[in-house]
C-alpha cells in the first residue's frame, strides 16, 4: 500500500494519510485501492480496501467514516463514528473524538486535512472548484473555532488533486469568480492552449482560500491525479476516455487514542 504524509505528523497525536490507488483488492477500472462506496465496485472488494486504509492509520474499520458529498459548503461534527448508510449529506467534517479516522473521498477534487497545533481537533473537506468557491474550507474553520481551536495554529494539507496545469475549463466557467469581485481570482486562471478555454490552478486557489480562513500553515502534496494514472484515480480522465466508472482515492486523518 502507498501513501502520503505530511508534517501534520509532526503532531505527536495525529495519525493521517492521502492514500493512492495502490494495494488494494478491487480490478479493472478500479484497481487496486478503490474505497468510494457510491463507484459500481464489488462492495465486498471496497470493505477490504477500507479495512486495509484503517489499519495503515491506525483506527478500526467501522470508525472510518466518510461523508455523502455533494460538492457543497457544509461541515459536519463528528460526535461518534457513523455506519454508511447514516452518513450526513455535506462535505466536511470536524471532530475532537480519538480513535476516529475521518475520511475524503476523491477523484480529482482536493482533499484538505486540517489539525490544531494547541488543541485536539481535526478537519477534513472535500473542495472541488465548487465547495471551495462557495465556502467549504470556511466552514471547516468556523466549526473547528466552535470547538475551541484558533485559526492561526491551524495547519492544513492539500493532497492529490488535478493539477495547475491539466485543469482545462471553459471561458464561462470563470463567470462566478468574476462576479465574486475578488481580484486575486484573475491569477487563478491562465490561457489554455485550445480557444475559448482556460486552465485553472485548483490546488493553488484552495491554498488562497485556506489563508484567506486564517490557515497560515499550508502543506501541499503536489500530485497531479490527472497525469499520475499509476496513483490516482481521476474523473476527468474518466470522461475523455469514455470509461463508465472510476475509483475514489481515500485521505484520513484521526486522532491517536
Amino acid at each position: 500500500m502507498k501513501y502520503l504524509t505530511t508534517k501534520l505528523n509532526d503532531l505527536p497525536w495525529v495519525s493521517h494519510g492521502f492514500f493512492t490507488r495502490k494495494g488494494g483488492e478491487s480490478e479493472g477500472i478500479y484497481g487496486d485501492l478503490n474505497c468510494g462506496w457510491s463507484s459500481q465496485d464489488d462492495i465486498a472488494r471496497v470493505e477490504n480496501n477500507r479495512a486495509k486504509v484503517s489499519e495503515a492509520v491506525g483506527v478500526s474499520p467501522e470508525k472510518l467514516i466518510t461523508l455523502r458529498q455533494v460538492h457543497s459548503a457544509k461541515a459536519v461534527p463528528v460526535p461518534f463514528a457513523w455506519k454508511r448508510d447514516l452518513a450526513p449529506e455535506a462535505d466536511a467534517m470536524v471532530t475532537d473524538r480519538p480513535g476516529i479516522g475521518i475520511g475524503i473521498l476523491t477523484a480529482d477534487c482536493a482533499p484538505i486535512l486540517f489539525a490544531s497545533q494547541e488543541k485536539r481537533i481535526i478537519g477534513a473537506a472535500h473542495a472541488g472548484w465548487r465547495g471551495a468557491f462557495n465556502g467549504v474550507i470556511d466552514s471547516t474553520v468556523k466549526l473547528m473555532v466552535k470547538m475551541g481551536a484558533d485559526p492561526s495554529e491551524i495547519s492544513a494539507a492539500i493532497g492529490p488533486c488535478i493539477g495547475p496545469q491539466s485543469y482545462e475549463v471553459s471561458n464561462d466557467f470563470k463567470v462566478p469568480f468574476d462576479l465574486q469581485g475578488d481580484p486575486e481570482n484573475e491569477r487563478f486562471f491562465n490561457a489554455a492552449p485550445r480557444a475559448g478555454h482556460l486552465i485553472f490552478d485548483l490546488p493553488g486557489y484552495v491554498t488562497y482560500r485556506l489563508n484567506k480562513a486564517g490557515v497560515k500553515t499550508v502543506f501541499d502534496t503536489h500530485q497531479d491525479t490527472l497525469t499520475n494514472e499509476d496513483d490516482f484515480f481521476s474523473y476527468r480522465r474518466m470522461t475523455l476516455r469514455n470509461e463508465p466508472d472510476f475509483g475514489r482515492q481515500v485521505s484520513v486523518i484521526a486522532i491517536k487514542e
